[in-house]
């Protein structure tokens, strides 16, 4: 999204508060682009997410398929009086992959996280304006082994870019099995509120905002 492109923000202070662009406007609706999914759950998990992610169906990347993929992209910066005299640029985006499988293994995590880190190296442009880049991975099943439970609770893979200076990126897990209502989900992974609502006890996906301030308080 360019400059151009972007929606009006939201300030907090007119002169030099944060103004944070980016992602589809909460009740919106749905767009008439976004696609349809035949797997009643994923699709569910669609319409939670879409009024901040753009939704891509059957997406394909270095040979894996991903039934919904999501991208989020968030752009802050402050202002002085007006929009044309704005400073300290910084730009955060989240890629989503999400698949419905038979079983998970703890092997097969550790295959999708190398495949965080390869994507990393290609799709992350390291620069000053560059704060923090997350792909997560959802993986739906019919039940969460004890071992899997317990990898994605203690993981954290954080990767500062040029020692922070190009900002970082980072890599979040979430396994759910909706039809025995459990999950499990990595510290970063603030998403899996979309797919265990039955979890969430505020019952309210975290807005745009508070996603962006989340991130810039960690």
């Amino acid at each position: 999204m360019t400059d151009a492109d972007e929606p009006a923000g939201v300030a907090d202070d007119p002169g030099t508060g944060p103004v944070i662009d980016g992602g589809r406007g909460a009740g919106e609706g749905a767009p008439p682009d976004v696609p349809h999914w035949d797997d009643e759950y994923v699709d569910r998990v669609s319409d939670r997410l879409l009024s901040n992610y753009d939704l891509e169906k059957d997406y394909r990347v270095r040979g894996e398929v991903f039934p919904l993929y999501g991208q989020l992209s968030m752009t802050s910066h402050k202002q002085f009086l007006h929009p044309a005299l704005s400073y300290a640029r910084h730009d955060s985006a989240e890629h989503l992959f999400v698949r419905r499988v038979g079983s998970v293994t703890v092997a097969e995590l550790e295959r999708l996280v190398a495949l965080a880190h390869d994507l990393a190296d290609e799709w992350i442009v390291a620069d000053e304006e560059h704060f923090g880049t997350e792909f997560t991975f959802a993986l739906v099943v019919p039940a969460i082994p004890d071992e899997v439970r317990a990898f994605v609770a203690d993981f954290s893979d954080r990767t500062l870019l040029k020692y922070g200076y190009y900002g970082h990126y980072e890599v979040n897990l979430v396994v759910v099995a909706p039809g025995r209502e459990a999950h499990v989900a990595s510290e970063g992974a603030d998403v899996w509120r979309a797919f265990a609502p039955w979890a969430d006890t505020d019952g309210e996906q975290p807005g745009l905002i508070d996603r962006l301030l989340g991130v810039l308080g960690r």
